[in-house]
C-alpha cells in the first residue's frame, strides 16, 4: 500500500490575506493625523514666532509642546468621535502623558503661560464637542483650530531672543486677577503675525470648503470672496508684503471655483495649490514682520 500523501495546503485568498494586514496598517493610522492640511495650520504661526521673535531653547521647546498638544488634540478627537472607543485609547493617553511630560516642566518654571489656559480650554472643548457631534469640519470647529494656532505667535513672544524685559518678567510670572494681560502681552511683531494668520488660515478654510465640501454652494462662495477681498485691502494697508499674500490668496479663491464650474479639479489638486499658496505666503508673512 502506498505511503499516503499530506494534504495540499490551501492558498490563502487575497481578500483573507488583506485582512490579516488590515489591524497591523490600522493601528499605524490610529497614531497619525489623517488630515495632511492640519499639520500646516498648526505649524506654520508658530514657526514663523520662532523666525520673528527670535528663536530660544524656550520657544523650542514650547514649539515642541504645542507639537504635542496637536496629537492629543487629534487623537482624543477621534475617541469622543467614536463615542469612546477603546481602539483610541492608547494613542490619546500615550500622547497625553507625552504632553505632561513635555509641558509640566515648562510650566513650573515659566508660569505666566498659564495666563493663556482659559482660551485654549475653550478651543479644546469646542474641538472635542466638534468631534462628538460628528461635525468636526464645521465652520465652527475649524475657527476652534485656527484661533488656537494663530494664537501662538502671541504665547511664544515673551520667550523670544527678541523679548524685552517687561516681556520677559509676563512669561514667568504668574498671572493675577488685576493684570491679566500686562502691558506688551499684544505688542509687535506677535500681535501681527497673530491677525495674519488668522486672515490667511480662515481663507483657507472658507476656500477649501467652496472646492470640495461645499463645492457650487453660492453662500460658501460669496463668503469666501468678500473675506478674501477684506484681507487683501487690510493687507496692502499694513504692509506691502501682506498685501502681496492677500493678493494671492484672492487670486486663488477666486481663480479655483469658476475653473471647477467648468471642469473637475481633484482634491489632490485644490491640496496641491493651497500647499503651494500657503507656503508662498508663509515666506510673506515673515517678510512683512521681520
Amino acid at each position: 500500500m502506498s505511503p499516503r500523501t499530506p494534504p495540499t495546503p490551501k492558498p490563502v485568498s487575497a481578500p483573507k490575506a488583506a485582512t490579516r494586514t488590515a489591524p497591523r496598517f490600522r493601528s499605524r493610522r490610529d497614531w497619525l493625523s489623517n488630515e495632511p492640511g492640519a499639520w500646516a495650520i498648526v505649524l506654520m504661526p508658530t514657526l514663523s514666532a520662532l523666525f520673528a521673535c527670535g528663536p530660544t531653547v524656550t520657544t523650542c521647546w514650547l514649539a515642541v509642546a504645542w507639537a504635542c498638544c496637536y496629537c492629543v488634540q487629534f487623537s482624543a478627537a477621534r475617541w469622543f468621535k467614536s463615542r469612546f472607543r477603546t481602539r483610541y485609547v492608547r494613542p490619546t493617553l500615550t500622547y497625553l502623558g507625552a504632553l505632561g511630560a513635555i509641558g509640566m516642566p515648562f510650566v513650573v518654571l515659566h508660569p505666566g503661560v498659564l495666563r493663556w489656559a482659559p482660551l485654549y480650554i475653550a478651543l479644546a472643548a469646542g474641538s472635542m464637542l466638534g468631534a462628538w457631534m460628528r461635525r468636526e469640519h464645521s465652520l465652527w470647529a475649524n475657527a476652534c483650530a485656527v484661533l488656537a494656532s494663530s494664537a501662538m505667535p502671541l504665547v511664544m513672544q515673551p520667550y523670544g531672543a527678541h523679548a524685552t524685559p517687561a516681556m520677559q518678567l509676563n512669561g514667568d510670572t504668574l498671572p493675577s486677577v488685576h493684570s491679566w494681560f500686562p502691558e506688551g502681552t499684544f505688542a509687535q511683531p506677535a500681535l501681527m503675525l497673530s491677525l495674519a494668520y488668522t486672515a490667511m488660515l480662515g481663507g483657507s478654510v472658507l476656500f477649501v470648503k467652496t472646492m470640495i465640501r461645499e463645492r457650487g454652494k453660492w453662500t460658501y462662495l460669496t463668503a469666501s470672496w468678500i473675506w478674501h477681498a477684506v484681507i487683501c485691502t487690510a493687507g496692502f494697508a499694513a504692509s506691502p508684503w501682506l498685501g502681496a499674500a492677500g493678493a494671492l490668496l484672492s487670486a486663488r479663491a477666486v481663480a479655483m471655483p469658476l475653473v471647477a464650474r467648468v471642469r473637475r479639479v481633484p482634491a489632490k489638486t485644490t491640496g496641491i495649490t493651497e500647499s503651494i499658496a500657503s507656503l508662498l505666503c508663509f515666506v510673506l508673512i515673515i517678510c512683512a514682520v521681520i
